[in-house]
């Protein structure tokens, strides 16, 4: 088992529950982090994704 798997743009887009087009513009606004890239292939660590999820909870909690 790979402890930080990494995923398809497709699987990505499934862990925050978006379109695959909603994953790719927060790709190009910065909100979430660039690909690690092998060959041709575009992957994201799953824990990188996860922090963006934590970050986006410490906000809601810092603004109630």
């Amino acid at each position: 088992m790979i402890p930080d798997p990494l995923l398809t743009v497709c699987e990505g887009a499934r862990e925050f529950g978006c379109g695959i087009p909603t994953f790719w513009r927060w790709l190009a606004n910065g909100t979430l982090s660039k690909a690690v890239k092998l060959g041709g292939m575009s992957r994201w660590p799953r824990s990188e994704l996860l922090e963006v999820i934590e970050r986006a909870k410490a906000r809601r909690n810092t603004a109630s």
